[in-house]
């Protein structure tokens, strides 16, 4: 049995509903190999501490902090990038965005989009502070948290009645 360290494993997995298969470094973290090895620039990379949340991406479904988890952690899984997240509730959630001038710099919307997304799944209509709570782990550069809570507000408001 060998006692040197495993430096890199083949990675399987789903992303935005593709096969992926890559070798991938053990040490490297989820964001990262979306980047750098995949391309997907919409997962950005601030502190790298899990703080600012523009890093986040969907993993099996649950909204995960792509800075925190290893990329050889999403082995067999399915990962949802803002590439990925395409579909008419997600353009409801741009459009509002764009409506309310939630973008600002942009830094930070793609995580704010998934993020908001997982409200639309819920029965019930958030409250403005509930909205609130759920994207207070997304950290906006900009300030913009008014604009960006208008804009989630108005797109549950629009879907869910």
């Amino acid at each position: 049995m060998s006692t040197e360290p495993i430096e890199s494993m083949t990675l399987r997995l789903q992303v935005n509903g593709e096969a992926v298969e890559r070798p991938v470094a053990v040490r490297r973290h989820l964001a990262d190999f979306l980047r750098e090895d995949l391309g997907l620039t919409g997962t950005h990379v601030g502190c790298e501490h899990g703080v600012c949340g523009a890093c986040t991406v969907r993993l099996d479904g649950r909204v995960v902090r792509g800075c925190l988890v290893l990329a050889v952690q999403a082995d067999g899984a399915s990962v949802q990038t803002i590439e990925g997240a395409a579909d008419a509730r997600m353009a409801a959630l741009q459009a509002a965005f764009h409506r309310h001038n939630a973008a600002q710099c942009g830094f930070c919307t793609p995580a704010m989009l998934l993020t908001a997304a997982d409200l639309l799944d819920r029965p019930d209509r958030p409250s403005r502070e509930e909205i609130r709570e759920h994207l207070s782990g997304n950290l906006c550069r900009c300030t913009g948290y008014q604009a960006i809570v208008d804009a989630v507000e108005a797109t549950c408001r629009a879907l869910q009645g």
